[in-house]
């Protein structure tokens, strides 16, 4: 009787232990690696072809991985380019995602997704906006985006940030996309149950873009970004490989030793043909570049999109969409690796001039009430009507120092390391590390109980 009044203490304390262990949501798409300046689904080498996808643009600031119905609708379009791969700018991280994660995953397509929301973001109009809005309260809502959708395969990959820095006087915003960088990737290591790609989307501002590839990729591990990409739209048809300078592009970055690829392209000056579609996955530039995504799927106020969106909600094509479907399909990818560089070495940090105004590598440290998030969990996030975080919460303090990022735990990388097949379908518990003193503890306090 004793035994039995111990066990059932024991149970009540263990429970709630368990209770907080975050089921594993997987799928059947193998999830991405990073290996030297690519990207890898198991052992093969994964090339971005993908599209950006948010209906409405971003002063609608919709979440389409909610809208089921258009979503399936769009799925079958996607499928029909050819893609494998949507950019997602804006997403409620309060929502559960799996229906529509489970879409995509079904049909073969991953997610690049931002972190960011227009009201969880950083400010960048001046320098001082941009150290009050790297706060906890912006980190909370980052952080709760991560654990909403670390648990999927087919999330490709987290971007920290994009073209933040957008001119040449407003550089200074490279160190605080730098720390939000480092604070996901610690509180990716801390959390998920394998390795995310984190990374920087950046504006091509001819002035300062090289400086900008250097900076996130320089610095200690914990600091450095995974992969660092930019929106290209140099490409004008009638145009070619030299033409547009990517020639010069490939060369610049030959040496670089993380994967790059086009978070945007797709220039409408002229007739869109895509010529740049048989370059991007050519031997030409594979060896560097790892894809990239076309801007974007339907037609907004800006003249970009591939289809139109009719007043009964209906789906047209236009023209564009068939040429780019057609240049897909002419389109394989090399085979074997497509030249990529294992073995690479970091970059050197750029030092500042009239072009790059960051006088110093050194990054902000992690405002003091974000570092319980690292143990304990975001919680809930904000979601897209939440009060915003631009002059909430507490700022950094002082600068960090380098290495200071490193994550207090390696993930298990049993999603990371399964090839698709049934194991890859099936669900599993992550026991967070903070909860295997608790459940040790509550074994020790009844298996006392019992003697």
């Amino acid at each position: 009787m004793k035994s039995f009044a111990a066990l059932f203490v024991l149970g009540a304390y263990v429970a709630p232990a368990f209770a907080m262990v975050v089921p594993r949501k997987s799928g059947n798409l193998t999830p991405v690696t990073v290996r030297g300046n690519a990207f890898f689904a198991g052992e093969e080498r994964f090339y971005i072809r993908g599209v950006a996808y948010q209906p409405g643009g971003a002063a609608d600031a919709a979440d389409p991985l909610l809208d089921i119905k258009s979503l399936k609708r769009d799925i079958e379009n996607f499928k029909k380019l050819g893609i494998n791969t949507i950019r997602v700018y804006t997403i409620d991280n309060s929502q559960d995602h799996d229906e529509g994660m489970k879409l995509l995953d079904d049909a073969g397509i991953y997610l690049a997704l931002d972190a960011n929301t227009p009201k969880y973001s950083l400010n960048r109009e001046t320098e001082q906006t941009l150290h009050r809005s790297y706060n906890d309260v912006y980190l909370q809502s980052v952080f709760a985006t991560v654990d909403a959708f670390a648990g999927y395969n087919n999330l490709l990959l987290f971007f920290s940030g994009n073209e933040v820095i957008n001119a040449k006087n407003n550089t200074v915003a490279a160190t605080y996309i730098k720390a939000v960088t480092r604070d996901m990737k610690q509180y990716i290591s801390n959390h998920a149950s394998r390795q995310i790609p984190v990374g920087y989307s950046a504006a091509d501002v001819a002035e300062n873009i090289k400086q900008q590839a250097l900076f996130f990729n320089c610095g200690t591990e914990d600091e450095r970004a995974d992969f660092f990409a930019f929106n290209d739209y140099s490409w004008c048809d009638p145009s070619s490989f030299t033409q547009s300078g990517w020639d010069k592009k490939v060369e610049t970055y030959k040496d670089y030793s993380i994967p790059l690829f086009l978070s945007e392209f797709g220039c409408i000056t002229n007739t869109r043909e895509w010529g740049e579609i048989a370059a991007l996955y050519s031997n030409n530039m594979t060896g560097v570049y790892s894809g990239g995504l076309v801007y974007e799927y339907t037609v907004e106020p800006n003249g970009y999109g591939l289809v139109e969106v009719t007043p009964n909600g209906n789906i047209e094509p236009n023209e564009d969409f068939e040429r780019l479907a057609e240049a897909y399909k002419k389109t394989k990818n090399p085979s074997g690796t497509g030249g990529f560089n294992e073995n690479g070495s970091p970059s050197q940090c750029p030092p500042p001039d009239d072009e790059w105004e960051v006088e110093s590598s050194l990054l902000p440290t992690i405002p003091e009430n974000a570092k319980q998030f690292m143990n304990k969990g975001a919680g809930d996030g904000p979601g897209l009507e939440g009060d915003g975080s631009h002059f909430a919460g507490e700022a950094s303090m002082s600068t960090a120092t380098p290495g200071s990022g490193i994550p207090t735990r390696t993930p298990d990388g049993q999603a990371a390391n399964n090839t698709g097949g049934e194991s890859a379908a099936s669900f599993g518990v992550h026991i967070p590390f903070q909860f295997v003193g608790m459940i040790a503890g509550s074994v020790m306090f009844g298996m006392s109980l019992v003697l």
